[in-house]
């Protein structure tokens, strides 16, 4: 009794140290080594079985057990009930591990489908020379596109927009210091008469700037691109924004640097970029003068300017792929503050109770209607209060 008693003892040390084994397996996930501790667990359990079984067959009937005999089975008991609610846990852990084998297997499946439709994508825009020849006819490849055309996608889109114009604003105001501009005097040229409520606020007159040149010709089909008077679908649209949306613009022009978006990188970047301010910032025409000769140049100001180009680009093309199509609206300077379509870009702005509605003074990002639905236009507003 007392050398079944003892191996009793040492499998239930080994059962707990498997035990144990098993659990840090699962933080982190490891496969192999769950896979190691259930074994053992297993292992401890059939050795426990076969003492029981054994056991029983050298006692068949009861006998009147003494105190410590009782003592001992007692003892006995409690670890048998220990042993059950082990065996729970391992059960449950071996459905863990099979959920998540099946979870894995899924997940492989959709790597696989994506790397097919990733194929199959790669191989059509190569054949169509990269967005240059958009066709009207749906066809099967629309199965392989995953991002479902929502209204919250676009307004996503927007978001993006917006950040894309504020981050590209902070090299041009750097690069306006470096050359020696009065910003100030820079800031008042672009829209006169603004009360600004602090000085840093007037990084929204060159916001504005940005705005209203990449904004300009967005309600047309053609973004205002010559030589893009086909007609095309709300289909190839979507098409064109999901071809476009993951990829580096700068690979996308090394590709075709005359596509639709190459012809929209080069007409946006000679409006924006002045002669006189390209002049001042690099000391020559050379960059203008590639550009304009059809090259994209891989210099940093460039290059960021392709970031903020690729976003509205992408606007378009999703605002072009709903039925009906959104609608863009702009803000007028003077224009009543309204909190229905405008937002403001200053947050802590005070409202005195009484007092006039605040005036626009400048419109950093344009309003757009989907539907019945309003994504509100973003504006700086002249002479307001601000809280500290």
């Amino acid at each position: 009794m007392d050398t079944m008693i003892g191996r009793i003892f040492n499998n239930i040390s080994s059962l707990k140290s498997a035990y144990i084994q098993l659990q840090e397996a699962h933080t982190p996930y490891d496969p192999d080594k769950i896979q190691e501790a259930d074994k053992l667990v297993i292992e401890e359990l059939t050795k426990l079985s076969e003492l029981k079984h054994a056991y029983r067959e050298k006692n068949p009937k009861p006998v009147a057990a003494s105190p410590q005999d009782s003592r001992l089975l007692s003892e006995i008991q409690e670890q048998q009930n220990l042993l059950k609610t082990y065996e729970v846990m391992v059960k449950k852990f071996q459905s863990q591990i099979q959920t998540r084998d099946t979870e894995i297997t899924h997940l492989q499946q959709q790597i696989d489908e994506a790397k097919l439709r990733k194929s199959k994508l790669e191989k059509k825009l190569k054949q169509r020379g990269l967005l240059n020849k958009e066709s009207e006819e749906s066809d099967e490849e629309e199965n392989y596109f995953s991002i479902e055309l929502t209204p919250s996608l676009f307004t996503s889109a927007v978001d993006n927009a917006y950040q894309s114009m504020h981050d590209f604003s902070k090299p041009l105001i750097n690069m306006m210091k470096a050359a020696g501009w009065d910003l100030d005097a820079a800031a008042n040229a672009i829209e006169p008469a603004v009360v600004y409520t602090r000085r840093a606020h007037k990084k929204y007159a060159f916001e504005s700037y940005i705005c209203q040149r990449m904004f300009s010709g967005f309600q047309e089909e053609s973004f205002s691109i010559k030589d893009s008077n086909i007609s095309v679908s709300n289909e190839a649209f979507f098409h064109q924004f999901l071809a476009v949306r993951a990829m580096d613009p700068l690979d996308v022009l090394s590709q075709n640097p005359d596509s639709i978006f190459g012809k929209f990188c080069r007409s946006k970047y000679l409006l924006l970029v002045h002669p006189k301010m390209e002049g001042s910032f690099f000391g020559n025409m050379d960059q203008r003068n590639y550009v304009m000769s059809g090259g994209h140049p891989r210099i940093p100001f460039y290059q960021a300017f392709l970031k903020l180009a690729k976003s509205i680009w992408l606007l378009h093309r999703l605002a072009y792929s709903f039925d009906p199509k959104v609608k863009v609206f702009q803000v007028k300077k003077g224009s009543e503050f309204s909190d229905i379509h405008m937002d403001s870009v200053v947050k802590n702005i005070i409202l005195d109770e009484g007092a006039e509605r605040p005036k626009v003074g400048l419109m950093v990002m344009p309003g757009f209607l989907i539907g019945t639905s309003i994504i509100q236009s973003r504006v700086y507003l002249s002479g307001i209060k601000c809280a500290d």
